[in-house]
């Protein structure tokens, strides 16, 4: 379908498998244009295709240097339950030899689900090993493109997982399933005494 627009001509490469040929400033192999969205990103989503634009038009006119590999996307597939994600894969760090360790907090465990009748679900949050910096996160749960956001927010501002921890949330809320998968970090870094006594709070307030 590319060969429609000409793009042979205004000597702009591509294939019928990656699209658009760019670099990582949105520009394509003729220098006086520009492209981004469905046409030359991996990232299929209405608002990575948005997001991407703002970055190319700031590149065009304003000689901005805004790059791709800057952007942090989130996604949502909207099935039942959604899932969300943003940041790295478990399998991308694998391929990339990143140690990490891994949060999960299951929904049917949380009060909100369990009044709501939520059967399944989970929150999960990926940390660089040794460390409170988060590098990926899933949320299968109703939902959980809204509530995707609130790591994606982390994540950008460089918030670590501790932090997060200490943030009060609304109870009962779904949200709060986040605030409790975070707080699972806190209890790798206490004594054996301290620890028996975190979990003993843990779950009493869970």
């Amino acid at each position: 379908m590319f060969f429609r627009f000409g793009l042979d001509v205004a000597g702009v490469e591509y294939d019928n498998v990656s699209g658009v040929f760019i670099d990582e400033y949105f520009q394509t192999t003729n220098p006086n244009i520009y492209a981004c969205g469905d046409v030359a990103s991996v990232f299929k989503f209405t608002h990575a295709a948005d997001w991407q634009a703002r970055l190319a038009i700031r590149n065009m006119f304003l000689g901005d240097k805004n790059r791709l590999p800057q952007l942090l996307i989130p996604w949502c597939t909207y099935t039942d339950p959604e899932i969300a994600h943003v940041g790295l894969y478990e399998k991308e760090l694998d391929s990339r030899n990143i140690e990490y360790e891994t949060y999960i907090r299951q929904l049917p465990a949380v009060d909100r689900c369990v009044c709501d009748g939520v059967k399944a679900g989970f929150v999960k949050i990926t940390c660089k090993k040794g460390t409170d910096e988060i590098i990926g996160a899933t949320i299968v749960a109703p939902h959980a493109g809204d509530m995707i956001s609130e790591i994606t927010v982390c994540m950008h501002n460089n918030i670590s997982v501790s932090r997060l921890a200490g943030v009060i949330h609304p109870y009962p809320t779904t949200g709060e399933s986040i605030r409790q998968c975070a707080a699972q970090y806190n209890k790798n870094f206490k004594t054996p005494v301290q620890q028996k006594v975190l979990e003993l709070l843990i779950n009493k307030i869970e």
